[in-house]
C-alpha cells in the first residue's frame, strides 16, 4: 500500500446562473467548492470535495490546509477508517460537525477515490454495487420565483426527463404556498411525484397547518418542515399528518442521525456526503437506515451520490440539486428513463475541469 506524499487544497466561489431562494437561508447567489487533491508515492492522484451554500468555504479550506493535511502526510491511504478517526479526534474540540465536518468529508471522499484508483474499482462496486441506476428527482431552490417562473422551471425538469420534482415552500402567506403546490401538481399530472421542502421555516403549528393544506395534492414527502434538531417536534408532526417526513442534510454526525432515526419518526433520511463524514459517513447512515427499515435518500452533489444511491438496496430518491457542481466536471448527470446512471470508472467518478474552476479560486486572508 502506498503512502500519501502530497495534499493540495483549494476553495472556489461559483456563481449560480440565477438567484435562488428558500425559506430560511434567503437568496443564494453563489456556492463554494472546497477541494483537496491527494497524491500517493506511486504517483496516483485523487480528489475529494465538499460544498457550501455560499458561507464558510474559507473555514473549510483552513481546516483542510492546517489541521487535516498534517494528519494525512506519510500515512497509508487505504487505512480510511483509521484516518477518519484521527481527523475526527484532531478537530473534536472545535468540530463534531460544522466546517471541520465538511473538511473531514472532503478528505474521506478523496481517500475513497484513491482506494478505487489503486484497486481499479468504481465507487459503485466499493459501496456494494446493488444496481447501476437510481431514481432521481429535480430539487429546485425556487421560493423566490414568481408562480409563472416556477412553472417554467418545472417544465424544464420535465423536458429533461425527470419523473419527480421538489419545490420550496415557506412563503409569508400559506395561501400562496398552496397555490404554488396546486399549480405544480396540475402541471406534472397525477402520475409524477411531487415533494415539498420548507428548509425548517415553520414552527410546529405552522407545519401542521401547511401539511393539512398540502395533503389534497398528493405530496410524496414534506422535507425539513421544522428545525432539524427538534426531534420531538418531528415525532409530534408525524403523528398529526399523513404526509411522510424527510430530513438529514443538516445532520453532520453519526450520533445526530442515530437520534433522528430512532426518535423523529421520519420516513426518509437524507445524508449528504459533503458534510456527514464523506463516503464513510454516508454509508454508515445508510446502514443505520436499513436496520431501522427506513429509506435512504441523498441531498446535493448528485455526481457523487449517484454511485452511493445505486449501491444500496433500500435507496429511495436521489436529489439532482440546483447547485450545479457537475457543470465543472467532465461528466454531467446521465438520465435513462428517469433513472440516474452511475459511472463505471475506477474511483469516485468525479473528474473536475481544473481550467474551468481556476478563475474562481478564493484565497485565505
Amino acid at each position: 500500500m502506498a503512502k500519501i506524499v502530497a495534499a493540495y487544497c483549494y476553495t472556489y466561489e461559483l456563481a449560480l446562473p440565477e438567484k435562488m431562494g428558500d425559506a430560511k437561508h434567503g437568496v443564494h447567489e453563489h456556492f463554494e467548492l472546497p477541494i483537496i487533491r491527494l497524491t500517493n508515492e506511486d504517483g496516483l492522484e485523487a480528489v475529494g470535495y465538499s460544498y457550501t451554500g455560499g458561507v464558510g468555504g474559507r473555514a473549510v479550506l483552513a481546516h483542510l490546509k492546517y489541521d487535516l493535511t498534517p494528519v494525512l502526510l506519510g500515512k497509508e491511504a487505504n487505512d480510511i477508517q483509521d484516518l477518519f478517526e484521527a481527523m475526527y479526534w484532531k478537530t473534536h474540540y472545535v468540530g463534531r460537525g460544522g466546517a471541520a465536518g465538511f473538511a473531514i468529508s472532503a478528505v474521506d471522499i478523496a481517500l475513497w477515490d484513491l482506494k478505487g484508483k489503486e484497486q481499479g474499482h468504481s465507487l459503485l462496486k466499493m459501496a456494494g454495487g446493488k444496481n447501476q441506476t437510481t431514481r432521481a428527482y429535480a430539487g429546485g431552490i425556487d421560493l423566490n420565483f414568481t408562480r409563472e417562473k416556477l412553472i417554467d422551471n418545472v417544465e424544464g425538469y420535465l423536458e429533461k426527463g425527470f419523473q419527480a420534482v421538489k419545490i420550496k415552500v415557506g412563503r409569508p402567506d400559506l395561501v400562496d404556498d398552496v397555490a404554488r403546490v396546486k399549480a405544480i401538481r396540475n402541471l406534472i399530472g397525477p402520475d409524477r411525484i411531487l415533494m415539498v421542502d420548507a428548509n425548517y421555516g415553520f414552527s410546529r403549528d405552522q407545519a401542521k397547518a401547511a401539511a393539512d393544506a398540502f395533503a389534497p395534492y398528493d405530496i410524496f414527502w414534506f422535507e425539513e418542515p421544522i428545525d432539524p434538531e427538534d426531534i420531538d417536534g418531528y415525532a409530534w408532526l408525524a403523528e398529526r399528518t399523513s404526509i411522510p417526513l424527510a430530513q438529514g442534510e443538516n445532520l453532520h454526525s453519526a450520533r445526530e442521525f442515530r437520534d433522528v432515526i430512532r426518535n423523529a419518526k421520519v420516513t426518509y433520511i437524507q445524508p449528504d456526503a459533503s458534510n456527514c463524514g464523506g463516503i464513510s459517513g454516508w454509508l454508515e447512515v445508510a446502514k443505520m437506515a436499513k436496520t431501522a427499515a427506513l429509506t435512504v435518500c441523498s441531498h446535493g452533489m448528485q455526481e457523487l451520490h449517484v454511485s452511493l444511491m445505486s449501491s444500496q438496496p433500500h435507496a429511495g430518491w436521489m436529489e439532482v440539486h440546483s447547485f450545479p457542481i457537475d457543470a465543472y466536471t467532465n461528466r454531467q448527470i446521465e438520465l435513462y428513463e428517469g433513472l440516474a446512471v452511475a459511472p463505471d470508472v475506477p474511483g469516485i467518478g468525479v473528474d473536475f475541469i481544473w481550467d474551468k474552476l481556476a478563475p474562481f479560486e478564493i484565497k485565505l486572508c
